[in-house]
């Protein structure tokens, strides 16, 4: 499929069953959440080798709770564990499972997707008598949208193959059992079907659900966007959680609103809060903050898991965050997070687990799906790839970073810096890039007889370096934005500094689509091969 196929899809997808926006009473009366003033730059407690922390270690958290591009999360209470997946679009193996039993310190317990499927988009994990399922809204290449489910008895898996559900031009997947007993997707627009009593076909057509609450006509906004439909029983309501507004564009576009029905067949009465949470001006810590659910904490608090973009960083994309909310006694709930900048008091009654992991990597394991994942990988891309013990070789494909399908590594930090070292072998090209897609990177390329210079996504061929490589030691450097890179070709004795500083900063959706982020990325190109080995990160800054 296309780029412009995808915007296409993309724009009536999100428009779902909409109708003309027209003001309604509930939403001129609705008063928007305050608007925060400028905060003071947050400072971290720092975890494995200087990355962002959410736990403070005295009984508070600052947000994300998981650094870096995990947006549209999804979430379950499983006993005293939490389990949270979010969309991978191009990465595979993808959909890495987290864990965590507190719901500020998570690991990654592995990927449950290894057959591409295209890009994959927002995801529902659910567990449904004893059997772990996630439904997958993807496009696989040359094929329209469907939402597709994979399936396992254990969280870590083995999950099945994708079994494609027909649901077609859907996205956004939401699951329920009704009052009926029977399970129910929710979809975009926002729409329900009937599945089958194991999860795993359809048993009845689609149809429309809830006709969304809508905010005034003045308000910026992207569009207007129903998505992200999030379900919850408690007590004698359903509880419907959705996004509106966009899920880009303007800072002030995406918003928080909620939905009650005594029945999943409604009718659904509006929140009269609604929006929940929604940003309102640029000087607010986190962006575009939407697409939530509600989950019940340790001990019986409750909070709100979405996303948001971090001010002023769009580039690492979509950070997930934790806020708290209450339920009022009209059987209704708001959120209480206030300026999410600030500390706030964790969950109660959870017992810290890990949190995060090491990205430096001697390659001496397989870490594939949890660190890293080929971009938009062709049915054959694992082949390429081997370990040797000390180092990974990777045969070339393409000649270029654009069609050399690289191996990505996200970050979660503002500044960082990272080294590798490349082995050249036969007609072997190889490099250390910020990669965004193949329209979007900036990077150094080792090959024989030269050194490359990538800016703007295209080779600058004015400042390419005649330089022999063999062996080389790359450094990259990306301090808020502004990327230096340095090359040692004796083992890190002397170094030598590259000619050209680059901005990254606009490297992000708005600027060329696609809903990612920008992420470490090693290319292997040409008719050769090329090892790397000893990769190491180190975050910067207070």
């Amino acid at each position: 499929m296309s780029n412009q196929s995808r915007r296409d899809a993309f724009k009536t997808l999100l428009a779902g069953a909409s109708l003309p926006l027209v003001p309604t009473a509930a939403a001129h009366a609705a008063t928007p959440p305050a608007t925060c003033a400028p905060a003071a730059p947050p400072r971290w407690k720092r975890g494995i080798e200087g990355q962002r922390q959410a736990d403070q270690g005295d009984g508070t958290f600052i947000n994300p709770i998981i650094a870096g591009d995990h947006p549209d999360p999804t979430i379950l209470k499983d006993g005293k564990d939490y389990y949270l997946t979010y969309s991978s679009f191009y990465s595979y193996p993808g959909l890495v499972i987290w864990h965590s039993t507190d719901l500020v310190n998570w690991h990654p317990v592995g990927p449950a997707l290894h057959k591409p499927l295209g890009t994959i988009w927002a995801v529902d994990l659910c567990k449904h008598n004893g059997r772990y399922f996630i439904y997958i809204p993807a496009a696989p290449d040359g094929k329209p949208w469907s939402i597709y489910v994979i399936w396992a008895d254990k969280i870590d898996g083995p999950w099945s193959d994708p079994i494609d559900l027909g649901i077609a031009d859907c996205i956004d997947p939401g699951h329920v059992v009704g009052e009926d007993g029977k399970r129910y997707l929710f979809v975009n627009g926002i729409r329900k079907i009937r599945l089958r009593d194991d999860g795993l076909a359809l048993d009845g057509q689609l149809e429309k659900a809830y006709q969304p609450w809508r905010y005034p006509d003045d308000w910026v906004t992207e569009n207007f966007a129903p998505e992200g439909p999030k379900l919850l029983r408690r007590g004698k309501y359903f509880y419907l959680v959705t996004a509106v507004g966009g899920t880009a564009g303007p800072v002030t576009g995406h918003m928080v609103i909620a939905a009650r029905s005594t029945s999943v067949h409604g009718p659904w009465e509006h929140h009269p809060g609604n929006p929940l949470v929604r940003s309102m001006s640029t000087n607010e810590p986190w962006w575009s903050r939407g697409h939530a659910t509600l989950v019940e904490g340790p001990a019986g608090d409750w909070w709100m898991v979405y996303h948001g973009y971090e001010n002023g960083y769009r580039t690492l994309g979509r950070q997930t965050l934790l806020e708290p909310m209450e339920w009022t006694s009209d059987g209704w709930f708001r959120a209480l997070g206030g300026d999410l900048s600030k500390p706030l008091p964790k969950p109660k009654g959870g017992q810290a687990g890990p949190a995060g992991f090491a990205l430096s990597d001697d390659f001496s394991r397989n870490r594939f799906g949890v660190q890293w994942a080929f971009h938009d990988p062709a049915p054959d891309e694992a082949a390429r790839a081997q370990y040797t013990g000390k180092a990974l070789r990777i045969a070339g494909r393409g000649a270029s970073p654009s069609d050399s399908r690289p191996l990505t590594c996200g970050v979660g930090d503002r500044s960082y810096e990272v080294e590798v070292t490349l082995e050249l072998s036969g007609q072997g090209e190889g490099g250390l890039l910020l990669f965004y897609n193949q329209k979007a990177f900036v990077g150094l390329g080792f090959a024989a007889e030269h050194v490359k210079t990538f800016q703007c996504a295209e080779e600058q061929g004015w400042a390419r370096v005649a330089r022999k490589t063999l062996r080389v030691r790359v450094r990259m450097t990306n301090d808020e934005h502004v990327v230096t890179f340095r090359y040692s070709h004796d083992e890190g004795k002397t170094w030598t500094l590259h000619g050209t500083r680059m901005e990254v900063s606009g490297i992000h959706h708005n600027v060329f689509g696609g809903f990612l982020s920008l992420k470490v990325g090693l290319y292997s190109a040409g008719s050769g091969v090329v090892a790397f080995s000893d990769f190491k990160y180190r975050a910067l800054g207070a």
